[in-house]
Parts: C-alpha cells; sequence; structure tokens
C-alpha cells in the first residue's frame, strides 16, 4: 500500500513512521484480550487466534488469569502492520486490577478503549476514560461486539458520551441485515466494507439505500470537527465539500489535543473491524515527538527508558518492560535508575504474551523486556552511565480497600514467604505488605477480593508457599471510665542485697486521644528522685496490657507517695511496685473496650445510593451526609463514621451492589467505647487466641 501524505507527518513531529506503544484499555470483559489476540493474527504473529474461554490466547498466560478467565496484569504483543512497529498494551479492565494501567499510559501514544453496548458498563467505562483524561492520552473508542448489538450505534453512542468528558466522534456506521452488523461505512473515507470473518473486510460499492443515512452521519462528524477548524466551517457553511485530507488532519489534530474521541466498531472476537482500525491508528495517532512532549521529555540527550511493568518469572528471572523515549539500549549496558540503582543490562527481549524472543538492542520509540535490571522497580526512568536521571512520572499507588492476614503453614517457609512477597510487591505497587508486631502479623492490603486472592494463588503456584489467610486483627485498645487508688510493694530477701520497692498510684480516665499521662506528686523524698523514672517505666509496661487484654490508653497516673529502703531499694524493684499498683488500681477504676472507628468516604453511581446507604447501616455505620461527588455526574458519595471491625468485606458488597465500581477512602478517626455481648465477645475470643498462642509456643 502507498503510504498517504497524511501519514507522514503534519510539520510538527507529532506524527508520522516509527515505532508506536497503544495501550488497550476498557471495562472487564470488554474484549481487549480478544481484540489483542485478533490484531496480532491479522499482523500475522499467529496462525490462528486463540480464545479466552478455551484458556489459549496469547495474553492471559498466567495461571491465575486463564483461571478466573480474566487479565490480572498486563500483556504485549509487538506487531509489524504496513512496514510499522506496534507495541500493543493490553490492560486489566476489572477495577481491581485497574491500577496496572497507571504506569503504562504516561509511556504510551494513545490508547483504544473497547467496549460495548452495555448500559451496566457504562460506570466501569467512566472509570477508564476518567485514567485517560486525567493523564491526557489520546484515545479512540472501539465499539466492540457489534456482531450481537441489540440496539443501533444512533441510540448507543449518547448512552457511551455520560462516561466521556470529551465529545464522541462517530467515524463509522453498521451496515445492517436482517438486524445483524454485516458491516460498516467509514464516513471518513466514505466508503462500504462488509465484514469478513478474521479477514480483512471486502470494500463493496456504497448502496443506494445507505446513501441518505452516511450523508447524515458524516456531516454530523464534520460538524464536530468544524468546532476547532474554523475553514472547515466556512466549507460546511457554503456547502462545499472538505478534501478528504484536511478532514484526516482536522481527524488527527483533535484527536491528539483531546477535542475528540474517534469511535470505530468491529467484533474482535471474529475480527471484523480490526484492519481499519489499524490503519486508523497508524495514519491518525500521535507519534513519539508528542508523547515526549506531553511528559516532558526533551528531543535530546542521553537515551532514556521508562519501567511501565516488571515481572518475575521462576526460570527466566526479572523481565522489566520499558519504553525507550530517546536512543537506544543494548545488551551489556549498565544503566541508572531515578532511584540512584546501577545495574548491567542482561539482554533485551521481544514480547509476545508469555513468548520472548531474544535481541540484540531496543531502539528508540520501541516498547520490550530488558532482563534482569534488578534494584530498578516499576515507574523509574533509566538512562545509561552514572548521572541518574530524574523522575518522568510520580505515581502513588491507589490507597488499599481490602485487607488479609496471611501466615505460612510451615514455620520453616517465614523466609521463604517474605522473598515471595518482596516479589509480588515489586511486580504489583498496589499490593502493601505491612508486619504488625502487636499482633504478631503480616498483613496484605490491596485493592479487593480477587487482587489478594490472585496474590495467594501466585504464592502457592508459583513460589510454592502455601499460606492461611484470615480477616486482619483490629486495634481494639481500653481505658477506664472511673478513678482509683492502690499501693504496690515489691519486696523480695534472698540473701545479700533484697529488693524493695513501695509506690502508691492514683489512676483516672483522660479525654480520648490523650495518651498516657504520668505525674509526679510525691513530696518529701518518699520515692527518691532516681526511682521516678522507673516507676514511670513500670506504669507504661502495665499499659500494654490491661485487664481485658488490650493495650490501656487515655488515662492519668499520679505518684501521690511511697517509701524505699536505703539498701534494697533499686529500679528494677521500684518498677515492679508500679506494676503491682497498676493491677491494683485499673481493675477498680471500671476498665472499658475501645474499638477504632473510620471516617469513611463511600463513592458510588448514583442509582446504587440507597443500596450503598443500607450497607452502611447494617455495619454500625453512622451516615453524617451525602453528598455529589465531586467533578464525577452521576456519581454520589457518602460521609460515615464505621467501626473498623465492620470494613472486612466492605468492598465486597459495595462492588457487588454497584456493577463492581464502587469505592472507599478511610482513615482513622476516634476510639469508641463498646460494652455489652459484642464487648464481651471480643475480650473472650482475644484471651482463647492468647492461650491458643501460649500453648503452641510451650509446645514447640
Amino acid at each position: 500500500m502507498t503510504q498517504s501524505p497524511r501519514s507522514a507527518g503534519d510539520g510538527n513531529g507529532v506524527r508520522g513512521t516509527g515505532p508506536r506503544c497503544i495501550a488497550l484499555v476498557g471495562p472487564f470483559q470488554s474484549g481487549k484480550t480478544t481484540l489483542l489476540e485478533s490484531i496480532v493474527e491479522r499482523c500475522g504473529g499467529l496462525s490462528r487466534a486463540g480464545s479466552v474461554k478455551a484458556g489459549n490466547s496469547l495474553g492471559d498466560a498466567a495461571p491465575e488469569a486463564r483461571a478466573h478467565q480474566m487479565s490480572t496484569e498486563p500483556n504485549v504483543g509487538t506487531v509489524d502492520f504496513l512496514g510499522e512497529r506496534f507495541s500493543f498494551i493490553d490492560c486489566p479492565g476489572s477495577v481491581e486490577f485497574l491500577h496496572e494501567m497507571r504506569h503504562v499510559l504516561p509511556a504510551v501514544d494513545a490508547a483504544v478503549v473497547v467496549c460495548e453496548a452495555d448500559d451496566r458498563k457504562i460506570p466501569a467505562l467512566e472509570l477508564v476514560l476518567r485514567e485517560l483524561e486525567e493523564a491526557d492520552i489520546p484515545r479512540f473508542l472501539f465499539l466492540n461486539k457489534i456482531d450481537m448489538a441489540a440496539r443501533r450505534v444512533r441510540e448507543t453512542l449518547p448512552l457511551l458520551q455520560r462516561a466521556s468528558r470529551t465529545p464522541l466522534l462517530l467515524r463509522q456506521i453498521p451496515i445492517w441485515k436482517n438486524g445483524i452488523a454485516v458491516g460498516f461505512i467509514d464516513l471518513a473515507l466514505e466508503r462500504a466494507f462488509i465484514y469478513r470473518e478474521h479477514a480483512p473486510s471486502e470494500i463493496v460499492p456504497l448502496a443506494e439505500a445507505e446513501i441518505g443515512r452516511e450523508k447524515d452521519a458524516r456531516f454530523s462528524m464534520l460538524e464536530t470537527l468544524a468546532d476547532h477548524d474554523d475553514a472547515l466551517m466556512e466549507d460546511l457553511l457554503g456547502d462545499m465539500e472538505p478534501p478528504r485530507d484536511r478532514v484526516f488532519d482536522d481527524l488527527a489534530r483533535e484527536l491528539q489535543h483531546g477535542h475528540v474521541v474517534p469511535v470505530l466498531i468491529g467484533s474482535a472476537e471474529r475480527g471484523n473491524g480490526v484492519t481499519r482500525l489499524l490503519k486508523a491508528l497508524r495514519h491518525e495517532a500521535p507519534g513519539l515527538a508528542a508523547t515526549r512532549g506531553r511528559i516532558g521529555v526533551v528531543d535530546d540527550g542521553a537515551p532514556l527508558a521508562q519501567v511501565i511493568k516488571t515481572w518475575h518469572s521462576s526460570h527466566g528471572g526479572k523481565v522489566s518492560l520499558a519504553r525507550m523515549l530517546r536512543g537506544r539500549l543494548a545488551e551489556g549496558d549498565v544503566v541508572t535508575a531515578s532511584g540512584g540503582a546501577e545495574a548491567r543490562l542482561a539482554g533485551v527481549v521481544d514480547l509476545k504474551g508469555s513468548e520472548h524472543s531474544r535481541r540484540p538492542a531496543v531502539e528508540e520509540g520501541e516498547a520490550a523486556g530488558l532482563l534482569r535490571l534488578e534494584g530498578i522497580g516499576t515507574g523509574e526512568a533509566l538512562s545509561p552511565g552514572k548521572a541518574r536521571p530524574p523522575l518522568i512520572v510520580s505515581i502513588a499507588p491507589p490507597e488499599p480497600v481490602h485487607a488479609l492476614a496471611v501466615s505460612v503453614k510451615d514455620r520453616k517457609d517465614d523466609v521463604r514467604l517474605a522473598a515471595a512477597l518482596a516479589r509480588i510487591a515489586e511486580e504489583d505497587p498496589a499490593l502493601i505488605v505491612t508486619q504488625l508486631p502487636e499482633f504478631g502479623e503480616t498483613r496484605l492490603s490491596g485493592q479487593g477480593e480477587m487482587h489478594l486472592r490472585v496474590t495467594l494463588e501466585r504464592l502457592s503456584g508459583r513460589y510454592g508457599v502455601s499460606v492461611e489467610s484470615g480477616p486482619p486483627q483490629i486495634g481494639h485498645r481500653e481505658s477506664i471510665r472511673g478513678k482509683a487508688s492502690a499501693r504496690g510493694r515489691h519486696r523480695k530477701q534472698s540473701g545479700g542485697h533484697g529488693q524493695y520497692g513501695d509506690v502508691v498510684l492514683e489512676v483516672e480516665a483522660l479525654p480520648r486521644g490523650e495518651g498516657i499521662r504520668f505525674i509526679d506528686r510525691v513530696v518529701g523524698g518518699a520515692v527518691p528522685r532516681n526511682y521516678i523514672a522507673s516507676v514511670e517505666a513500670g506504669v507504661r509496661d502495665y499499659c500494654q496490657s490491661g485487664p481485658l487484654g488490650f493495650p490501656l490508653v487515655d488515662l492519668a497516673v499520679t505518684l501521690t507517695d511511697g517509701s524505699h529502703h536505703s539498701v534494697d531499694s533499686s529500679d528494677m524493684a521500684f518498677r515492679q511496685a508500679a506494676r503491682i499498683a497498676m493491677a491494683e488500681a485499673v481493675p477498680q477504676a471500671r476498665p472499658v473496650l475501645l474499638e477504632p472507628v473510620l471516617m469513611v468516604e463511600v463513592v458510588v453511581p448514583s442509582e446504587a445510593m440507597s443500596r450503598a446507604s443500607a450497607i452502611v447501616s447494617a455495619r454500625r455505620g453512622q451516615i453524617l451526609g451525602y453528598d455529589s461527588r465531586p467533578g464525577w455526574r452521576g456519581w454520589d458519595q457518602i460521609n460515615a463514621l464505621i467501626p473498623e471491625a465492620e470494613m472486612t468485606g466492605l468492598i465486597v458488597e459495595l462492588r457487588s451492589a454497584t456493577a463492581g465500581v464502587g469505592s472507599f477512602s478511610a482513615r482513622f478517626d476516634h476510639l469508641a467505647e463498646l460494652a455489652g455481648k459484642p464487648a464481651d465477645a471480643i475480650v473472650s475470643a482475644h484471651a482463647q487466641a492468647h492461650a491458643n498462642a501460649h500453648s503452641l509456643v510451650h509446645a514447640r
């Protein structure tokens, strides 16, 4: 095919030939992985397309992805199309894995948003489009499953427009036969095409009956383009047909500047519309120069790459998917990352699903796998030599919404668990691993039930570490309601110097959040000054576990009196005397169990507001107010106080009630008293767990 002049560039260096990197994004089960399969097949990279259902697709090769029939990490397919190189990165669509595309987006030239005409998926589509809008990524929308469409495209477009703040621009309209889309009319080319399964569409004459519909749809497309092109507007007002090249230049320019989102149609499963999509990307998607400008990378300078994904394989070691933003990198180059780590590049590989093929170097604009860059993580920039390149884009991990406590089934696997979690966390920046000494607990926090389930499956399948998991422990505390006083005397004589310490302590409640306050009111030297610190240490020792079994907070302890022995008194004796006094006084001061309460902001589509409110109320939530979600049309938020003990599984319920898109953010607000049967049950369970742990340690 002879290259059209419009594909050679517009004089600004933003288009033209050269390697392109394209993200495939969209809601869960919209057909992204199937589209990647069709693209690679169409470009000659596969003899026959596989399928997600059959478990033989190019992407989603990981056992976890196969088991759940869903993408759990990006998949890559690098192809050549009409002499140009494209790397397509298929990003997961589930909201629990949506974070995987955040590091991909800054390095791509454009995105293809795969969606379908399904009302239930519009909120999920909005989540994806919002990410693209905020990252300023040029984007096409591929309306998939047109062969199964239950409504006309003119009815579908307003539905999809609800999810996009940028005008959608219909580029193609379907040709219908007996209610089934059998082809399409390209409004820019003014040509008709009939679909052929797993093959390029066939050009056919435009039927007489379709001419009026085509003219109306084309005029609507040109009107939208003319909003940003005065010359085109003059042509339309003068009833003049604009030159075709100007139309294509407008399409490319307005795509790049984010004025429109072109909409193409097809069926990824049948391979329909794939060739026209590829040609639109080839002719209209911006090139590397525009991408560098968008993320603030100058055109000249040392070679520069951006790491957009990290994998660890059991055999091949670490693989870092990187986009070469400037220059080239070759096997053996020593690189420095923006975080300061240095590494020698052990190899370069082309990626096609799980297949790797070695090559000597990665050239400017290409995306490739870089081998064994130890110490260099996802999101970092890297450059050859000793100079540390600046960080190009800073992406904070998403706030976790679900957590599990994990422990090995066999204690000898403790070290293996730590090593495996470190690798998995390096692959997945949204997975947070926390060690909590207070509970002796390893906690995994992430984006939902499936996110953490996949993590556990990777631990078992890839690293051979079997773990037990359960709800995290809650940071209950205890305090006192009243006031009490007690004497603590520690006296021991066993030959030679004995031990003697004697204190009188008074305890009383403090307001919430005041902590532990120690006050010395001894007069006359009853307790020598050099032992006061030991008395306070004994008080704080006791406060680590009060009469209910939890750490004590919010109380004042006053040292009022005591006595000493000139020979037998010691720091240890007074420390022990303080513990004895506390053990006598605190139970008399009406101990009370405290539970942590969180300030929670729930965000859901407006139609799910009543269901979300019921979920919050059922979890002992105190609803403080309702509001529209700022900047999100058709979304609402609930502000509520919810006990931390009631947060387990909240995200599962919210997503079940909102077609998978509801979410929340939470932060600690205060400690609240808990009494009655709920408190008794917690104290009893805590005591039993402590006894079991003690028995286990004793048995070992």
